[in-house]
């Protein structure tokens, strides 16, 4: 009888991707693997859905895919902070369905159901069935540390979070950091419906066989030890379970495409020095939009500081928030940027309009720092590229990634205008100097090339991340999951 394993991706990108990665390793080590997609994006998010099919036609032809029945009026997801409260919604809805799926395969062929994060509503269902069930967390160590301490750090009747502003919050594991720099969801009422449906799925993590971070030991060893401690979570946290078992099986990150379909930057990163050039991208979706303003500083920092760059530009958000899921208009760009910019930059920047090749740009030899929102996929490409980064939050855990590359792993500086709502230009000129010219900057290079070395390593025979996920097949096969319970 086929041994296999059920993924049960997320629906952004950000959260499929590295999915799809883990599938690989899962087929590599004798698996089948099924993928069960709800195909709920069609309508609300046609960009998303092109997205994901892209990705699903570019996997591994040895993956079968699932496309669940579609539920009749889907949950509205707003761009707003109670996204989740349409994306938990939709995910309790699909339970049914994934339940009908699940019964239909042999009742002993499946190992294993591995869920993503945000859809752990999803875990009522293998509960049921008695199927063992882990969690994919696509961020960080630190992060999974942070959150699973969030329903015990603040006690019912204190300030909110919101309340405590940038009053220091201390946790086990993770650097010190600001309440402003969590989760916008909890930074709401502690009685409104978000921050409770918030809270609680980040509890129900606690309720998993295990959980596959992706990230590997060596960069958190901080946060691992914390992790793996048995006083790590005090008593009365509302688990019944003790703290489930973490693996840090990443990178999970894609490769490099290579020369085939070159784009017209690769084409042009071939001609500059190596690493000469400042990489300017703010994420896969409209969310990392700036505004006009915004624009217009960057670009004056830009052409000031003298050096190379490839700068990926979107259209201003403005009143049209469909635009943060990637329905963005061709934008404008002599428009959007100071007069004459194009023009004086021409032969020493390139602008592009709304995406470029990430990764084949990381890893180009000529590309010398990379200006990011401190999204774990883009912060994992450039630590697996070697590449010091700016780090310029914008949305979701970002804000703590920040505090974690700049004071834990040591690959980055912030740009800390984005705290007062505008990066300067004379911020982005100091900063680009910085890293490209300063002994600050050949310090943060040979720090994100070791991590990059470490990196290297981590999947190979006798690294920490293949040791990881060959502990997680021995638990699975041993059927951990069925003794904890």
């Amino acid at each position: 009888m086929e041994k296999t394993v059920v993924l049960y991706p997320g629906l952004p990108v950000s959260h499929f991707r590295p999915m799809m990665q883990l599938a690989d390793a899962i087929l590599e080590a004798g698996y089948t693997v099924v993928v069960a997609v709800i195909d709920a994006t069609k309508e609300q998010n046609p960009d998303m859905a092109a997205a994901v099919g892209s990705i699903i036609a570019s996997s591994n032809p040895a993956v079968t895919f699932h496309t669940l029945p579609r539920i009749p009026d889907p949950p509205t997801i707003t761009n707003d902070v109670n996204l989740f409260l349409g994306y938990f919604e939709l995910i309790r809805r699909y339970n049914k369905p994934f339940d009908e799926l699940l019964r239909t395969m042999p009742p002993r062929s499946i190992h294993a159901v591995i869920v993503d994060s945000v859809s752990n509503a999803a875990l009522d269902v293998t509960r049921e069935l008695g199927i063992p069930a882990y969690i994919f967390f696509t961020t960080n160590a630190s992060v999974l540390a942070v959150y699973l301490q969030v329903p015990s750090i603040r006690a019912e009747g204190e300030p909110s979070f919101k309340e405590l502003e940038d009053d220091t919050l201390s946790f086990h594991g993770a650097p010190p950091m600001p309440a402003s720099h969590l989760l916008e969801q909890l930074l709401e009422d502690p009685d409104s419906e978000i921050y409770k449906e918030m809270v609680s799925s980040l509890s129900n993590n606690m309720e998993a066989d295990g959980i596959l971070v992706n990230t590997l030991a060596s960069l958190e060893a901080r946060a691992l030890g914390a992790l793996t401690d048995p006083q790590f979570l005090p008593a009365g946290t509302g688990s019944e379970h003790t703290m489930p078992p973490v693996y840090c099986v990443g990178p999970l990150v894609q490769g490099a495409a290579g020369t085939e379909g070159k784009h017209e930057c690769l084409t042009w990163l071939d001609e500059q020095p190596e690493r000469s050039v400042v990489f300017l991208c703010f994420g896969s979706i409209g969310m990392g939009n700036h505004s006009e303003a915004q624009l217009k500083e960057i670009a004056v920092g830009l052409e000031r500081s003298g050096h190379r760059f490839l700068w990926v530009v979107r259209a201003p958000l403005g009143d049209n928030p469909e635009k943060a899921f990637g329905r963005d208009a061709n934008p404008d760009l002599h428009g959007l940027l100071p007069d004459g910019f194009l023009e004086r930059t021409s032969g020493r920047g390139i602008v592009v309009k709304i995406w470029a090749p990430q990764v084949d740009v990381l890893h180009h030899r000529a590309t010398g720092a990379f200006v990011t929102h401190c999204g774990w996929n883009s912060v994992l490409e450039g630590i697996t590229a070697g590449v010091p980064m700016l780090c310029w939050p914008q949305y979701a855990e970002q804000k703590m990634n920040k505090v974690f590359m700049v004071e834990e792993y040591g690959v980055g500086v912030e740009m800390v205008g984005w705290q007062q709502g505008l990066v300067t230009a004379e911020e982005v000129e100091a900063k680009v100097r910085l890293v490209m010219e300063s002994e600050k900057g050949e310090q943060l290079r040979a720090q994100v090339m070791a991590h990059k070395e470490a990196a290297d390593m981590a999947w190979k025979d006798g690294g920490s991340s293949r040791a990881a996920f060959g502990k997680f097949l021995v638990d699975v096969h041993a059927g951990l999951g069925l003794a904890r319970r």
